[in-house]
């Protein structure tokens, strides 16, 4: 797990904004996208990758291909079909399985896939421009599949439904498992990430693969807070995936999520880029245009980072902007606050030195506190 501050990024479109992610693989990757943003980032892998280069299924699977070549094999993931063609070197006829692929109608994903393919000196005879397992699935059974061999390198987990369907039209079907997803062996740092979603300290939380999105709910599921993260997700933390294929674990427990139109890193950012920012509240306060965001406040275009407390209290005032709240109500805002008062005035008092413009909270005596809300502001700036 990493966290990561960066309250010097005025223009920067994620600046303000905690962004969780649940990647195993090409985590740093995205982390460093989103930092790059101004993004916060919390980083704890939802599930771990186990490479089967030493397991007898995939030895099995190798060699009955090398003996039997079939008339199809399709290449679902870069980094699995790479680590086939490891196993295969490591065990001694790495040469004979690139001889046997050379052969054969090889079909591959994406073009990660096709990277893959390529760098070993093969080339794909075909490859969905959606990049969908749907796709490849339509295209086979279209061509016909009946008393045809198709070798399917796995992913990490069964694709639901694409063995059988071809199954069902006659194809036998030989299982190539590369590596599969396991809980990660340290549960600590996805029980954080599961309490700062839960507990709304994430203003997104990103998934790259299925399994991951699986084994969040699973360990969810696990601690008895399933219930909680499914509340959140649904309301306050914006559920992110890299798509469709990702998101079906999600939407299996009835939730929304938001995916871009290429499913690739850069775009998945670039989409939590627009819909962050159009999620926070915007107000004429007091002369100036104050954006209300996860972590931080930005004046006039400037991040300002607000403590916990301070954001605690902001966010009591903005849901009624222009309205007078009293310190009661902003007490049961405070989180373990007790019943002293006087930590609103302490937490105000921070709030207000955050915000480097005191004004913009104008204390009514003897009432409580309201935002200086501008009547005769641009209403453009307001939130609807």
């Amino acid at each position: 797990m990493y966290q990561e501050q960066h309250g010097d990024s005025a223009a920067a479109p994620l600046a303000g904004f905690t962004v969780g992610v649940t990647a195993a693989r090409r985590a740093d990757e995205l982390g460093a996208l989103l930092r790059r943003r101004g993004a916060t980032v919390f980083h704890a892998p939802a599930l771990r990758i186990v490479p089967l280069a030493d397991d007898g299924r995939l030895l099995a699977a190798t060699r009955e291909l090398i003996d039997d070549a079939p008339e199809v094999v399709v290449a679902t993931t870069a980094i699995g079909f790479r680590g086939w063609v490891e196993a295969a070197d490591g065990w001694g006829f790495g040469e004979q399985l690139l001889s046997c692929l050379s052969g054969v109608e090889l079909l591959a994903r994406g073009p990660k896939v096709k990277g893959a393919i390529r760098a070993v000196g093969l080339t794909e005879t075909w490859s969905p421009t959606s990049e969908s397992m749907a796709e490849v699935l339509d295209r086979l059974l279209a061509e016909g599949v009946a008393d045809r061999r198709v070798a399917l390198q796995l992913h990490g987990e069964p694709l639901p439904g694409f063995a059988e369907a071809l199954r069902a039209a006659g194809a036998e079907v030989v299982a190539v498992p590369v590596y599969r997803w396991m809980p990660p062996e340290d549960l600590a740092p996805l029980d954080r990430l599961l309490d700062a979603a839960a507990g709304r300290s994430l203003n997104a939380l990103t998934f790259t693969s299925a399994p991951a999105a699986a084994s969040l709910c699973s360990r969810a599921e696990d601690r008895g807070m399933l219930p909680e993260l499914l509340d959140a997700l649904a309301h306050d933390v914006l559920p992110a995936c890299v798509g469709p294929v990702t998101a079906l674990a999600l939407q299996a427990h009835g939730l929304d999520t938001v995916q871009p139109d290429r499913f690739r890193l850069g775009p998945l950012v670039q989409l939590l880029c627009v819909e962050l920012p159009a999620r926070a509240r915007t107000l004429p306060v007091g002369g100036h245009r104050v954006e209300i965001r996860g972590h931080a406040v930005l004046v006039d275009g400037t991040v300002r980072p607000v403590p916990p407390a301070g954001m605690s209290l902001l966010n009591a005032l903005a849901r009624r902007p222009g309205w007078v709240v009293s310190r009661a109500d902003l007490l049961r805002a405070l989180p373990g606050a007790g019943r002293d008062e006087h930590a609103v005035e302490t937490a105000m008092a921070r709030l207000r030195a955050a915000l480097g413009v005191p004004h913009l909270v104008q204390t009514v005596v003897k009432r409580g506190y309201r935002l200086a809300v501008d009547p005769a502001a641009d209403t453009a700036y307001a939130d609807t």
